[in-house]
């Protein structure tokens, strides 16, 4: 059996995820052509840039991906304040960790594999992006906790998960579902009832 953690080399930042098996299938369905002008061009980002800390900024959501030894894969969903996940260096975001239903199955995987992935979805604006790097978690930094600490959440936060970014990339907007979050819908259905509110009345007067 092949190691699943082996490295290849890597010539470009999207070889994180395609490696040499990928590139053959991209050559069989003809698609390798295409992405190796990207590579070529210059290919993914490998840092924070001022959109991905401008989408970062808005964000209120994403998903979190890690292994364990055996390569058994876990999707955990993260939520907080737009914002939450936050930049804390052009290479390294970072975010708060609170107390959950204690199974630890990420910070069991980070504790044995460091490799991880984030998935940054914008329902509303159907936007998606992909992140590769490595995660670790932090214990007992009081400065950054308190950095990462969402005031407008009571939870106690118990760690920091820090992600080093390796390279992201944008995907594009097919088959992405538009959704929207309570806090983005509720100011249009207050001013939805207000205007009812005001057609009421005015109906009421004419009636009168």
């Amino acid at each position: 059996m092949s190691d699943i953690h082996s490295n290849h080399q890597q010539q470009y930042a999207s070889d994180v995820a395609f490696t040499p098996a990928v590139k053959s299938i991209q050559e069989q369905k003809g698609s390798r052509s295409s992405y190796a002008r990207m590579e070529r061009s210059g290919g993914w980002e490998t840092s924070v840039t001022e959109d991905l800390e401008a989408f970062l900024a808005n964000l209120d959501m994403f998903y979190l991906g890690t292994t364990n030894a055996t390569g058994q894969p876990y999707i955990q969903y993260r939520g907080g304040s737009p914002g939450f996940l936050k930049v804390l260096d052009e290479k390294t975001l970072g975010f708060a960790d609170f107390g959950g239903n204690r199974q630890y199955i990420t910070l069991g995987n980070l504790s044995e594999n460091p490799k991880a992935f984030l998935f940054l979805m914008d329902y509303a604006h159907r936007q998606r992006i992909k992140v590769w790097g490595t995660a670790r978690v932090v214990d007992n930094d009081p400065a950054l906790l308190e950095r990462l600490r969402d005031p407008n959440y009571p939870g106690k936060v118990e760690r920091a998960i820090l992600f080093t970014i390796e390279a992201w990339d944008v995907n594009c907007q097919q088959h992405i579902h538009q959704r929207f979050s309570q806090s983005q819908i509720t100011p249009v259905i207050e001013q939805l009832q207000k205007r009812i509110a005001e057609l009421e009345a005015e109906l009421e007067r004419l009636k009168s």
